[in-house]
């Protein structure tokens, strides 16, 4: 009985890993969802994929890194992988603060300038 539930669970998380795949790949082709994004989207499909199929994957791993219970295993690569996302996510958006910033400069000289025009017409 306990491997009839086993094999459904398998059967399950392979069908919703496959099921958020294609929700990622539809994404994409909408536009909604940029490219480099959806890298780490697909690899933590991936991932999902590869421990649905590989039932002993996550024990095996976590007895090769030294950790004593196997799920904890999935919290660390949680948490590294929401650490990354979160610098990344500081880059760009300091990028875009700078973008923001010269372009509100260029545009005060710009309506500078026209102002500059304008009152020399109106002379």
């Amino acid at each position: 009985m306990e491997n009839v539930i086993s094999y459904r669970l398998q059967i399950i998380a392979i069908a919703m890993a496959l099921c958020f795949m294609f929700f990622i790949f539809r994404l994409i082709a909408r536009g909604k969802l940029r490219e480099e994004y959806s890298f780490i989207w697909i690899t933590c499909t991936a991932l999902l994929l590869l421990f649905s199929f590989w039932r002993n994957g996550l024990e095996v791993i976590a007895d090769l890194l030294g950790i004593y219970y196997a799920p904890s295993l999935i919290f660390l690569g949680a948490i590294f992988a929401i650490v990354i996302f979160l610098v990344h996510l500081s880059v760009v958006n300091s990028r875009q603060h700078q973008q923001i910033k010269d372009l509100a400069q260029e545009m005060a000289i710009l309506k500078k300038k026209l102002e500059d025009e304008e009152q020399k017409k109106g002379s």
